[in-house]
């Protein structure tokens, strides 16, 4: 007779934060967050990256509160262009139009 032997598998939660660590990756990323119709996920990418970067130091850098920061990223936040220009040029990447007919 053989024992059956069962092994526990960990899963951890997903965090893209953990793989955003190349400014090509973040670039990509953000990118592809930005062909999405819906405004949370460009929200949520601004999001991970600053987690990414150390939402302090980008919190900062754009002249935000931490807390400010937090409420700016929530999921179904508005915020200001203002400020998402601010947390753009806080994290080195710059936004540009483009052709849609050329893409």
């Amino acid at each position: 007779m053989t024992k059956k032997t069962t092994k526990k598998i960990t899963v951890t939660k997903f965090d893209a934060a953990d793989y955003l660590d190349s400014e090509e990756m973040i670039v990509e990323y953000l990118a592809a967050a930005l062909e999405d119709d819906n405004p949370d996920v460009f929200l949520s990418a601004l999001g991970d990256i600053a987690k990414a970067r150390g939402m302090a130091k980008i919190a900062k850098d754009a002249g935000l509160s931490r807390e400010s920061l937090y409420k700016a990223l929530a999921p179904g936040a508005k915020p200001r262009y203002e400020t998402v220009r601010k947390l753009m040029d806080a994290i080195g990447v710059k936004m540009t139009a483009q052709n849609a007919a050329n893409v």
